[in-house]
């Protein structure tokens, strides 16, 4: 069990602090709320201990005995500051201590997350991006902020990154540090594949499989987390997207083909992660097929769909990278790892992420457990773990290929 300190800035995002509380809780943490007085303006202290079991204080002379100011920050395996207001920005970075949330930022020798919410105005104005600069600098994770409807009719960069995602990167940070988050994907574009595809059958049935697509959503918020432009070509995955990430939804592999095609040309980094059918139906029946009718098939003819990584890996632009994934089981002709490296050479790809699938194991699951490929023969195994932690090491070996390339 982890010792997180949740700090709430006074703005109206703060009730979405209360969901995650609520998320960390859930996951077994013991979270101490500690928000600024605006803050509860917004969301009662009664709402957070609810929810926390612990006490909830904005100032620094309540329970002095303690030396609560000092002592909560000491024992903290992570401060997460959301929502993460301009004002709240400003002081941090000058190094206030004017109230208990402020004080323990500067007694914290864990990892620091800050999660900005405010009008993109002030997002963008000069002082808050130094201010940013400067928390960065000293090793302060600051995440980038969502894009979406602010207050009133305003739309813009500043919306909260939902609970969901925050406490997905929180686990991140937790087990790998404050480095797993940092922003050494800003300024590139990263296109990525996720989920199944469906092949149909007839108007009701189609062929499938069994991918649920979180690894490729883990692999999206990491990449908008680490400052990438992130676009997403989704194969039948119905969960909310990532923040700042663009969806592109797709069904067939014929589908994700036309989409990945037309992104890649403008992107850095092609990520691979969808499982794309190798076969579809010869043809598809344009009403329902029935038992016992005159249309009853006694065979589906297969045809083979084009391979679309390689596709992608012959058509790229000069210093894009792609990194390929695969589904690998062993059998009487190899084991995992022998099949995977074929298929590195196969592909052409510039990294290949494996997964064993033997007895149906990651499908479906919230862990995962991969090695990675490299075309220059690297191998680098990444040890069981949520799939957002399995994402962050990803992006590093796809970091550590491109400065060995380089």
């Amino acid at each position: 069990m982890s010792r997180i300190v949740l700090g709430v800035g006074g703005g109206v995002a703060a009730y979405k602090s209360a969901l995650l509380l609520r998320a960390l809780t859930e996951r077994g943490h013991d979270v101490r709320v500690v928000p600024t007085a605006s803050a509860l303006r917004f969301v009662g202290a009664a709402t957070f201990e609810a929810l926390s079991g612990n006490p909830v204080s904005t100032e620094v002379w309540d329970d002095v005995p303690e030396v609560a100011h000092v002592r909560i920050g000491q024992t903290a395996d992570l401060v997460l500051v959301n929502p993460a207001t301009a004002d709240l920005l400003a002081r941090a970075a000058s190094g206030r201590a004017d109230d208990l949330l402020t004080a323990t930022l500067l007694t914290a020798h864990c990892p620091v997350v800050f999660v900005p919410a405010m009008h993109t105005e002030m997002w963008l104005h000069p002082a808050t991006q130094d201010n940013v600069a400067t928390l960065r600098r000293r090793g302060a994770v600051v995440l980038p902020p969502a894009v979406g409807r602010l207050t009133g009719p305003d739309s813009g960069p500043g919306r909260l990154p939902e609970p969901a995602d925050v406490a997905a990167l929180a686990e991140v940070v937790l087990t790998a540090g404050a480095a797993a988050l940092r922003p050494d994907l800003a300024g590139r574009r990263v296109l990525i594949s996720a989920g199944g595809t469906r092949e149909p059958l007839d108007p009701v049935r189609f062929l499938g499989n069994r991918s649920s697509g979180m690894q490729g959503w883990a692999l999206a918020r990491v990449a908008a987390a680490r400052g990438a432009e992130v676009v997403l070509v989704a194969a039948n995955v119905e969960v909310p997207a990532p923040f700042g990430v663009r969806v592109v939804p797709v069904g067939s592999a014929e589908e994700l083909r036309t989409a990945m095609t037309a992104e890649a040309p403008s992107a850095d980094v092609v990520v691979m992660a969808a499982a794309v059918a190798d076969f579809r139906p010869g043809t598809v029946a344009a009403s329902k097929l029935k038992k016992g009718s005159t249309g009853e098939p006694t065979s589906v003819d297969l045809v083979r769909n084009p391979d679309v990584l390689v596709e992608l890996v012959a058509a790229r632009p000069p210093g894009q990278q792609v990194v390929g994934f695969a589904a690998e089981t062993g059998d009487a002709e190899g084991d995992v790892l022998s099949h995977a490296r074929a298929k590195l050479a196969r592909k052409g790809v510039d990294l290949l992420v494996v997964n064993d699938v033997s007895a149906g194991q990651v499908f479906g699951r919230a862990d995962n457990e991969v090695t990675v490929l490299a075309a220059d023969g690297t191998v680098t195994p990444l040890p069981a773990g949520r799939k957002d932690v399995v994402a962050a090491g990803v992006w590093d070996a796809v970091a550590a290929a491109a400065t060995g390339s380089g």
